[in-house]
């Protein structure tokens, strides 16, 4: 079989053809679609804005400061927003039994439509159904308030089984998403209730801030409890200190002279307290600067004091922003433009400038250095220096300012304490992150689901496209014949004609031929018998053979219409019932079947009076006679042969009725014997595969294959606007 070339028209036939079940598809799916949309509940959604922005200062308590930016923050508190301590708050802060009834209240008034009445029907037959296998019964009139309570074990525990419910309804249905472009994040619930979606949006949010102030008094809190208790210890020290102080004075009586032997304790006091200083601040610079000398060459903005320098960070900012303006005007011109050299070369002026920059920050934490470094040096040689004047005031003047030194020590740790403190209990009052609620929910005054504009055009466009995914579908599961150019393609055989039996039934449409020689019928047989007369040139086929592959696809209609048009004609012409298993011709034209061609075949008759006359001139016929127990074997006999070349000499044209050709091998038998052989076929029946085995055995057989007729054929149910049969007609001259 020859592969068919796929046209555009062969898509459009396939759904002017299918446009019943397209249509009836497209119709039910939006059906569906709208009552599925206008007998939901309507859900409504509010939401809360807060605005999120992060301290830029560094905490007190901790000195942590937070870069610019940070791709997790949002996620972080998205998560936040949805964890079960925010809802937990947000749901003690409403009221549980009222929000929990406005949950779970089934409206009591239904909506008397039709739509409301096929709903309660289906929900009769679900309730029917649960009851048939074996499921309990619930009450037609509960609702879920009523299923959910039945969970709730004991009575005084209902409000917090409520609670808990709410917790997870709330928790699963919260939606929080970014406004882009923003730190703005939009906290949004959506329910049944307006009101319950308005509450349950500003509750979370308020719960949200709450919990990150929450969060950051427990944090504030740990701190100050140790620092506390460091408070109190230092405390003791200065009082034991100042006590041993007083008593080294009292001992030594050297409370009056005083003024004459603190001169030098404390200066050395001072020295010490400022040596002290200078030692932490060397050691401090000396980290930075044993760092920056490790450092490799180019990693200098990874060391936090570099990077954190006032210079740096704005030549950084401004090396951001002609990033960003390059990108910019990449998109609108090319590498070489002016403005394009113009920003670029003010790019590397600027990480030049930055470069030069980070030297003279180097050379100034390393100038500070050495400067630290050589007052630590002047301090310590002034200490020995005072020490060693200090010697001569004896072990009492030294003893004295040992004393005095420790209590200065003990009130300036422990006066740094108390100020700490402080600083905490500010702290505590200031977030990290600061929370804002920008704008509240308001009441919806539409519902957000479902959205019927939006579900009516997807069922439009789901209907449609399904439709016609469908009309393929039930085309690619199709495998009958369905068109004259499919046949000829697939078995390169000629279709002589159409004949379209759809509308009336076969005996009907075989009395409109033999009395209405003009109908539309009468014609398509004309072009039957005149393509018939074409297809044989020269050598005219007088001995003509019509079969079927199977039984009912109208061979002997054809073949008796054939003949009465062909008789009209003028032709004579004799008509054979060669059918002898199903015989039919003698009902077609009233007329007795005791005696036919069964009976001249098995001897029984001696031929005379065998071909039958009828109404129509020049039309014989000869019945097939009474049912014998082997058609095969007389159809096969030499009486036939001499039946056919006797007849042959006294009519114009001898048509052949005989069995379908997937069933015996009658036809078979008596094609060797015939000019010309049609076969019929039922369009939209018979399928390629039964087609192709029959024109195979025929082929097989050397059988003369004049051509196919198409039966049942409508153009227009096939998705054609034409008519086949019309390609061969030619009207009587």
């Amino acid at each position: 079989m020859n592969e068919k070339e796929i046209h555009l028209r062969d898509y459009l036939r396939i759904i002017n053809k299918r446009k019943g079940s397209i249509f009836t598809f497209f119709i039910l799916t939006l059906l569906i679609v709208i009552i599925a949309t206008f007998t939901a509940t309507p859900f409504y959604f509010a939401a809360t804005k807060v605005l999120i922005e992060r301290n830029t200062t560094a905490a007190l308590t901790s000195g942590a400061r937070y870069t610019p930016y940070d791709p997790e923050f949002i996620e972080t508190h998205n998560q936040l927003i949805m964890s079960s301590a925010v809802v937990e708050k947000a749901v003690k802060s409403l009221n549980p039994e009222k929000i929990y009834d406005t949950f779970f209240t089934k409206k009591e008034e239904e909506k008397n439509s039709y739509i409301s009445s096929i709903t309660g029907w289906i929900k009769d037959q679900y309730v029917s159904f649960k009851e048939m296998i074996g499921i309990e019964k619930l009450a037609s009139d509960s609702t879920d308030k009523d299923i959910v309570e039945k969970l709730i074990p004991d009575k005084p525990d209902v409000p917090l089984a409520k609670a808990k419910i709410l917790e997870d309804i709330i928790k699963n249905n919260i939606s929080v998403s970014p406004v882009e472009n923003s730190r703005i994040l939009q906290i949004g619930y959506m329910s049944d209730s307006p009101v319950v979606a308005v509450q349950v949006a500003n509750a979370i949010a308020q719960a949200y801030i709450d919990e990150l102030v929450d969060m950051q008094m427990e944090v504030s809190g740990y701190s100050i409890g140790w620092m506390k208790k460091k408070a109190e210890i230092q405390r003791a020290n200065l009082e034991e200190s100042e006590k041993e102080l007083y008593e080294y004075k009292k001992k030594h009586d050297i409370v009056m002279v005083e003024d004459k032997i603190t001169v030098l304790p404390e200066r050395l006091s001072d020295l010490s307290r400022q040596l002290t200083v200078s030692e932490t601040k060397r050691k401090e610079l000396f980290a930075v600067y044993d760092q920056i000398k490790n450092v490799k060459k180019g990693q200098l903005e990874t060391i936090p004091v570099i990077v954190g320098a006032p210079s740096i960070e704005s030549i950084n900012l401004k090396i951001q922003i002609a990033d960003q303006k390059i990108s910019e005007l990449s998109k609108k011109y090319g590498p070489k433009h002016p403005r394009m050299t113009t920003a670029k070369n003010e790019l590397n002026t600027l990480k030049n400038a930055k470069y030069q920059e980070l030297g003279k920050v180097v050379e100034t934490i390393k100038n500070e250095y050495l400067l630290a470094e050589a007052n630590e040096r002047d301090l310590k040689d002034l200490l020995a220096q005072t020490r060693f004047e200090a010697a001569r005031f004896g072990e009492k003047s030294i003893q004295l300012g040992i004393l005095q030194r420790k209590v200065d020590t003990n009130r300036y740790l422990y006066d740094a304490l108390i100020k700490k403190m402080k600083e905490s209990g500010i702290t505590e009052r200031s977030q990290d992150v600061n929370v804002w609620v920008i704008e509240q929910a308001q009441l919806p005054e539409y519902p957000a689901k479902p959205r019927k504009k939006r579900n009516i055009l997807l069922g439009i466009i789901l209907g449609l496209f399904g439709g016609l995914g469908l009309a393929f579908f039930l085309e690619y599961l199709d495998n009958t014949v369905k068109t004259p150019e499919d046949v000829e393609e697939k078995f390169d055989i000629p279709v002589i004609s159409t004949i379209d039996f759809l509308k009336d039934k076969e005996q009907t449409i075989i009395q409109n031929v033999f009395e209405d020689s003009s109908s539309l019928i009468s014609e398509s047989f004309k072009g039957l018998r005149t393509s018939i007369m074409l297809s044989s040139g020269d050598n005219p086929l007088k001995t003509l053979l019509i079969s079927s592959i199977t039984p009912g696809e109208g061979k002997s209609s054809v073949s008796a219409c054939l003949a009465v048009t062909t008789a009209r004609a003028g032709k004579k012409v004799l008509l054979i019932d060669a059918d002898m298993r199903r015989p039919v011709q003698h009902k077609n034209f009233n007329l007795e079947n005791t005696s036919g061609l069964s009976s001249f075949l098995a001897g029984v008759s001696d031929g005379k009076g065998l071909e039958l006359s009828t109404p129509t001139e020049n039309l014989d016929v000869i019945t097939a006679g009474p049912i014998p127990p082997n058609p095969s074997e007389l159809l096969g006999s030499k009486r036939l042969i001499t039946l056919i070349s006797d007849a042959s000499e006294i009519y114009d044209r001898i048509i052949i009725d005989t069995p379908p050709i997937a069933s015996v091998t009658d036809p078979i038998i008596i094609s060797q014997h015939v000019d010309g052989f049609i076969l019929v076929t039922w369009a939209g029946k018979t399928t390629y595969e039964i087609l192709g085995n029959g024109i195979k055995k025929l082929r097989e057989a050397d059988a003369p294959i004049t051509g196919l007729v198409l039966n049942r054929f409508s153009a227009k149910k096939s998705g054609y606007y034409y008519n086949y049969g019309d390609y061969y007609y030619s009207s009587d001259s």
